[in-house]
């Protein structure tokens, strides 16, 4: 049986180090080998303090199953090996026990796995909740969110096949009992640049895949759509299919979630129509068309993409046209109007394509916040679960990128001052003097990317609003003029001569020295995303729509509230974004989960050192160690310390009957150890140096092994004992057992001895009196038997004497015979020919043949064909005529026939042979008749004309007459949908062949009994007597 491994503690059976800050000694590569050690022994989940470092498997591991789920529940945070359920219990538990609200910070780059951490958090307090229909439904409702906001904002990408293209935020409310209540999801920075064009290897969203493949032919009608992917410019082909990705089951799943969070057909189908338009958006082209001024105007190719589009979203198509190929400018209280060229007409398409697809998705969020919103409006505490993209760092990075890792550098500012402020307010605490931590702190890097007078945002939304020229190149001199003397801001037309020979720049490039390595952006691009503009007639065509989703996505359409203000840029508004989550999450207790990706293969079992070190790096992964170890490694309670080391001291084990801090200090004076290595807080012991624990930890296995000694001797004296104690009862049970059997033995013997003796005794005095009573009744039997045979000798003579006397008589009276035979016999040979005698012979025989025939004429039995009587033989010789005749009038009389009834067919067999001699179909039976008597008969009637009429109708005799008729009228029914017609009479016709017999039931005696007989009285009548 295999024994079951029980842990207690995170330092129990370790596969290297579990909590990094014991790690020693700390470098970088101790801290990537341990971390290689772990996952090659699928462990991927590490502490650093109360943080969780998880490495994507990329495999399935059985580590999430509703077993370690009860696992893990209340129990404290380092008493068993690290995992992300233990960080959930944790926050879970202050949130309900300690009221303090709390937020788990999932940051890692794409591919690391975050969005599965943040499905892992979610389903792990969903399953230690409270239960009920309400509370059920609650979170039914949250789960499902995910899979609705996967398909609209994930994608797959050369790193992760279901890479997040946005940044998630989820507050999930409680109430005083830890039971949700609901919750509020908040999204960031939508890749939207993404609808138009995918880098190649990767793909658009997945809800366009998942529409082609998973929608119904009915379906894509309505959408106007065709099943082929390569029939629209806007999904990239190269990866369309995904190894493993099921793109029709996954939009069953997704329109499954939908209803099940709250959306409504008709708004499902509204979402449908939009995705679709924003697809077929892209597959319309313009052409160049010159004007009279010299200008070319923008005309669209073909117009058949473009009515579809209107007949989906309700637009008038001139109006949407014109939009494509005109641009009308406001200012004050002039409109001018200008033409666009083909290049502008294609960057108004996508512009609109960027806007439909991420105002939908907004829509789609501020929807599902309206369905999983609390209900109640008692107070909630919060949990938060933050799913952001991670720091990125591609060959190519742009805008997306930039303001990306401008929001990893925020979370990780906030990250520094919250750890420092729980190690600080731990310090305070538990009364241990607070040293200061030296750290870098990146606020600086904060500061010159979101400085209101100085900051790079702040420069690109000077140059967007600014009249003029803008382009990249301007905002590029603008950075180079203000930036170039900033330590962490590098540039090839910097100021700062030591960059002036920097060849790795482009001239179109600047690098900034983030907290994670240098960043090199390529510039281009950043104005045109920055303003992301969409041209007003576009949104006032939107706002006609006769569709009321697309009609609500675009308010600023409507003519009577038009705004000529410029609206906010997109640095801008992420910016307030972030600044919000920032507050947001310094308002609660920080939980962080840092995803690291193993290798960019996507494949199990494979980890790159080198990749999995730069990921380190840039998430400060170490200098996080090295704050959490900076004062005291390892914490402890005095409770937990002392139940797992009294072992090490006589005084505190077996049991230590006084306070907890008390058996602490004197296990810890029993050991020497030295006072600078370890000091005393309020409810915990604090233990500077990591070798001082793993000492500890030596000395504890050290005196295990010898309890375990002392317990094995100990056990095995007792085994030993108990043994001998057990073999001594049973010997003594054993002896007495064989005493008594060998006495039951003896006993069994004499007893049976005796039994044999009396029987012989018994026989012998029986077998005695048996001869005696024979004797006597020999003896009086004797004179009988002997009258009796000389009785039966004198009857035997007489008999003889009578039958001797008898034949000679007889022999006299033959004699006599021949004689007179002889003398006739000469009389009358004179008076015959020479063959009168064979004359004579066979006169006699046609005599007797006449004979024999008058009387079977006068015997001859009933017509009924149920009457099986027959007259005796009268000769012997006519024994095979008799036989014959039999037969014959037998089967004249009546054919014996297997009555088969199927669904389609009356059929008549043989009864011997069971050959089928007549088939009838169901639709050919027209009638039966019957008569009212008890005899047994029935016709059924046949259409005139059918092919199974040509033999007549059917005459039938049969003891089940009543089940046979009904059977044939349900029968017929069911078929043929008629009613079959059942007469009853006692006289009816019957056709058999070319003439009609009229068969006619009367009352009279028979001579056979019961039986009816039959008697045909012409070729016309048929009477039947029934008794």
């Amino acid at each position: 049986m295999a024994k079951m491994e029980v842990k207690t503690s995170l330092l129990d059976n370790m596969i290297g180090v579990g909590d990094m800050v014991l790690l020693e000694p700390l470098s970088e590569d101790s801290f990537i080998n341990n971390l290689k050690k772990r996952f090659d022994h699928s462990e991927i989940y590490t502490y650093i303090g109360s943080v969780v470092v998880s490495i994507n498997p990329y495999r399935p591991l059985p580590i999430y199953s509703p077993e370690k789920v009860e696992e893990y529940r209340n129990r404290n945070f380092y008493e068993l090996s690290p995992h992300i359920f233990s960080l959930s219990d944790e926050a879970y538990r202050s949130l309900r026990d300690q009221d303090k609200d709390q937020c788990i910070l999932i940051t890692g780059e794409s591919g690391a796995g975050k969005t599965e951490a943040s499905k892992l958090v979610m389903s792990y307090v969903a399953a230690v909740c409270g239960k009920g229909a309400e509370v059920n439904q609650v979170k039914e409702q949250l789960l499902q969110s995910n899979p609705v906001l996967e398909a609209f904002g994930n994608a797959k990408t050369v790193r992760n096949d279901n890479s997040s293209r946005f940044g998630k935020y989820m507050d999930i409310e409680f109430d005083f009992k830890g039971d949700p209540l609901g919750g509020v999801i908040s999204n960031y920075l939508l890749e939207k640049s993404r609808v138009v064009k995918q880098p190649r290897g990767e793909r658009n969203f997945h809800i366009f895949y998942q529409i082609l493949s998973g929608a119904s032919e009915d379906m894509l009608n309505k959408l106007k759509l065709e099943r082929d992917f390569s029939r629209y410019n806007y999904l990239s082909l190269d990866s369309a299919r995904v190894n493993g990705v099921d793109d029709a089951v996954n939009f069953r799943t997704v329109r499954n979630a939908m209803q099940i969070v709250g959306f409504m057909d008709h708004e499902t189908q509204s979402i449908l129509e939009v995705v679709a338009a924003v697809l077929k958006l892209g597959n319309i082209e313009f052409k160049p068309e010159s004007r009279v001024n010299g200008l070319d105007e923008s005309k669209i190719k073909d117009k058949n993409e473009l009515k579809e589009i209107c007949e989906l979203t309700g637009i008038d198509q001139s109006v949407l046209e014109r939009a494509f190929s005109f641009r009308t400018v406001e200012a004050k209280q002039e409109k001018v109007s200008t033409t666009l060229n083909v290049a502008q007409a294609y960057y108004a398409r996508d512009a609109l394509a960027k806007n439909l697809y991420s105002r939908l998705f907004s829509w789609l969020v501020t929807r599902i916040n309206e369905s999983i919103k609390a209900q109640t409006k008692v107070r909630k505490k919060v949990m938060g679960v933050l799913d952001i993209y991670g720091f990125e760092i591609f060959e190519d990075n742009s805008f997306e990128q930039f303001i990306i890792n401008y929001c990893n550098e925020k979370l990780q500012q906030i990250f520094i001052e919250l750890t420092l402020k729980e190690e600080q307010e731990e310090y305070i605490r538990e009364d241990i003097e607070w040293t200061h931590i030296e750290y870098f702190n990146n606020a600086i890097i904060c500061d010159l990317i979101e400085n209101n007078q100085t900051g790079i945002l702040a420069m690109l939304d000077e140059e967007c609003l600014r009249p003029g020229t803008v382009t990249d190149d301007t905002f590029l001199e603008k950075l180079n003029q203000v930036c170039a003397t900033h330590q962490h801001f590098e540039s090839r037309m910097s100021k700062c001569s030591r960059f002036l020979n920097d060849t790795s720049l482009p001239h179109s490039c600047f690098r900034i020295q983030h907290y994670a390595g240098k960043v090199m952006y390529q510039v281009e691009g950043f104005v045109d995303k920055n303003n992301d503009l969409l041209y007003r007639d576009l949104s006032q065509a939107m706002w006609k729509a006769n569709h009321s989703l697309i009609k609500a996505l675009f308010p600023e359409g409507n003519p009577a509230k038009i705004n000529l203000k410029r609206p906010p840029t997109a640095g801008s508004q992420f910016k307030a974004s972030v600044a919000t989550l920032m507050k947001n999450l310094q308002t609660k207790n920080p939980n962080y989960i840092r995803c690291i990706k193993p290798n960019d293969k996507k494949a199990a079992h494979i980890f790159n050192e080198a990749l999995v070190c730069h990921q380190v790096r840039y998430l400060g992964l170490l200098e996080n160690v090295r704050v959490r170890r900076a004062g005291y490694a390892f914490r402890q309670p005095y409770e937990l310390c002392l139940e797992r080391y009294k072992m090490l001291c006589k005084q505190t084990w077996p049991h230590w009957r006084g306070p907890a801090r008390a058996g602490v200090e004197v296990l810890f004076n029993e050991l020497e150890i030295p006072e600078e290595e370890y000091s005393f807080g309020r409810s915990k012991i604090f233990i500077r140096n990591p070798r001082t624990l793993f000492k500890l930890e030596d000395l504890r296995k050290q005196r295990l092994e010898d309890l375990a000694t002392l317990i094995q001797k100990m056990y095995r004296g007792w085994k030993c004992r108990t043994h001998f104690l057990l073999m001594k009862r049973s010997q003594i049970v054993i002896a007495s057992w064989c005493r008594r059997y060998a006495q039951q033995k003896k006993y069994q013997r004499i007893k049976s001895s005796a039994i044999v003796v009396q029987s012989y005794i018994r026989g012998w005095k029986a077998r005695k009196l048996l001869r005696e009573l024979k004797h006597q009744k020999r003896c009086k039997e004797a004179a009988t038997t002997i009258a009796a045979y000389w009785h039966g000798t004198q009857a035997r003579r007489e008999l003889k004497r009578l039958k001797e006397e008898a034949r000679r008589k007889h022999a006299v009276a033959v004699i006599w015979a021949y004689w007179l035979g002889l003398k006739v016999r000469r009389e009358y040979r004179k008076f015959f020919r020479a063959n009168a005698g064979r004359k004579i012979y066979e006169f006699t025989l046609q005599k007797i043949m006449q004979k024999y025939f008058l009387e079977m004429k006068n015997k001859m039995p009933s017509l009924s064909p149920v009457d099986k009587n027959w007259p005796a033989r009268p000769y012997l010789f006519l024994d095979s005529t008799h036989k014959e005749l039999k037969r014959i009038f037998h089967l004249w009389r009546c054919a014996s026939r297997i009555f088969l009834l199927t669904k389609n067919n009356v059929l008549l067999a043989d009864q011997k042979s069971g050959h089928i001699k007549s088939e009838v179909p169901l639709g050919d039976v027209t009638k039966v008749s019957m008569s009212s008597q008890n005899d047994g008969f029935f016709a059924v009637h046949l259409k005139e004309g059918s092919g199974a009429a040509g033999k007549g109708d059917f005459l039938f005799s049969s003891d089940h007459l009543i089940e046979m008729a009904t059977k044939l009228y349900r029968t017929t029914l069911s078929q043929t949908k008629q009613k079959l017609n059942i007469e009853i009479s006692d006289e009816f016709l019957v056709q058999f062949k070319q003439d009609k017999v009229c068969v006619k039931f009367i009352q009279g005696n028979q001579k056979n009994g019961n039986i009816p007989t039959c008697k045909r009285k012409n070729n016309r009548l048929l009477e039947v007597a029934v008794p």
